[in-house]
């Protein structure tokens, strides 16, 4: 079975070669080497990483964070490429495709379309049906605070309703499930959707905090 998340984690690190550290992101103001220097404290300190959820460790990981952007970037790339310590449940194929998967294709789309004038690429089969996997699995989560009801449809996929309609009705939210994907982890103003249903309901798709967290 191919693993996607190896494949983006690899391609991303490419990217990163190619574009350099202060190639800028989608996430601004953060640069490339903000987005590796998160990857790497992803991989491999858990502790450090609490600190996007819970208010009180921000600041350790703001410090660890500018750290690692702040040093030898090809040794940072490595970090990246060579991923999680070998006591992490993240070596284990299966664990990695779930964790890993949607978070580096995700990331790498972050950095390639930071460019201005940015080409969007060609994804292979097997990668779309792995991201149309994963949005039928964590669609609801990643759409649970929008009120309005959200059908997501995937020409050649399928259609999955991610959210439950409510008083203004339902979206039809239609795309290719890598658009999708983007679309669902907050980055609306960079995929390439299309969004059909009453008005009031596209609005409230539209200004809905979307993703995981």
């Amino acid at each position: 079975m191919t693993s996607y998340a190896q494949q983006e984690r690899h391609a991303i690190c490419d990217s990163f070669v190619r574009l350099g550290p202060d190639a800028p992101t989608i996430d601004d103001p953060w640069l490339a080497r903000d987005l590796a220097a998160h990857l790497a404290i992803r991989d491999s300190r858990p502790d450090l990483a609490l600190g996007m959820f819970v208010p009180p460790l921000k600041g350790r990981l703001d410090a660890a964070m500018h750290a690692l952007a702040s040093g030898d970037w090809p040794t940072l790339v490595d970090r990246v490429r060579t991923g999680p310590p070998k006591w992490s449940p993240t070596r284990v194929g299966r664990v990695d495709e779930a964790v890993n998967g949607m978070e580096f294709f995700i990331h790498h789309e972050d950095l390639l379309r930071g460019a201005p004038g940015f080409e969007r690429r060609a994804l292979d089969v097997g990668l779309e049906r792995s991201l149309w996997d994963s949005l039928k699995r964590g669609g609801k989560l990643m759409f649970r605070k929008v009120p309005s009801g959200v059908v997501l449809v995937a020409e050649g996929h399928g259609r999955a309703a991610v959210s439950k309609p409510g008083e203004s009705g339902t979206v039809i939210l239609r795309g290719t499930p890598g658009e999708l994907m983007l679309f669902a982890s907050g980055r609306g103003r960079v995929a390439e959707v299309e969004l059909d249903g009453p008005g009031d309901a596209v609005a409230e798709l539209e200004a809905a905090h979307l993703g995981m967290g």
